[in-house]
């Protein structure tokens, strides 16, 4: 029998795709407002650059260095910047439209409801995220995934993020539960692999592209969704 009683997931890129998801948005938010007249002149270079800044800037939110409300207003921002285009107003437009897009996507990562369906039946299952409150709550609702959850844990609500250990033991003294008996399952080695070993909790890094790295103490690692049917 497994020794684990509660299942902590992250939601960006290990059960929501956020890849596909923000790339459609930022398609449709290219070809709604013509960036190609404002001097963005393809959008794949656009999508690049965007998730190149965005990534900088979260990497910064992580670390305690910007707020949400700066991060939120840099992004777009920034990408048209590398274009020419130094429009702070239509950078805002877009963040606004972006928001409002991307939550509502709802692709999910490979096998993902298939796994939650054959999880449920066994354990109590969490979310804990870095991503924004409001925002999480959408994707969450629209793609599906809510019903399989009993707490989401996001980075507003503890005040703190991924992996500072407050968000940890804040998501299981919500579920009621110990590092002992739980186990994280995420994409990120920094956010939830190291995050997790900070209060003794188990792992399972998802590692769906076979990144190589030399961290040491891995619970599981895995390349599919469908490969913690095995484990659990």
């Amino acid at each position: 029998m497994s020794k684990y009683k509660h299942l902590f997931f992250d939601l960006d890129r290990t059960l929501w795709d956020f890849d596909t998801n923000s790339n459609r948005a930022l398609n449709e938010i290219y070809e709604t407002f013509n960036l190609k007249a404002e001097g963005v002149r393809d959008f794949e270079e656009f999508s690049v650059q965007y998730q190149a800044i965005n990534e900088k800037l979260w990497g910064w939110y992580r670390m305690g260095n910007i707020k949400k409300d700066e991060l939120r207003k840099r992004r777009f921002t920034e990408a048209l910047a590398y274009f020419g285009c130094h429009d702070t107003a239509l950078g805002i437009d877009l963040e606004e439209n972006y928001i409002k897009i991307s939550p509502y996507q709802t692709t999910l990562m490979p096998h993902a409801i298939e796994t939650l369906e054959y999880l449920t039946e066994k354990y109590v299952l969490h979310i804990i995220t870095n991503g924004f409150e409001e925002v999480q709550e959408i994707k969450m609702r629209q793609s599906g995934l809510q019903p399989f959850f009993e707490h989401m844990i996001t980075s507003e609500r503890a005040r703190a993020r991924k992996p500072d250990p407050v968000v940890f033991n804040l998501a299981c003294n919500l579920a009621n539960t110990r590092p002992s008996e739980s186990l994280m399952i995420g994409d990120d080695l920094s956010a939830d692999i190291d995050g997790a070993q900070k209060v003794s909790m188990d792992q399972v890094y998802y590692n769906p592209e076979g990144v190589q790295h030399d961290r040491a103490g891995i619970t599981f690692e895995i390349k599919g969704l469908e490969e913690l049917k095995k484990i659990l």
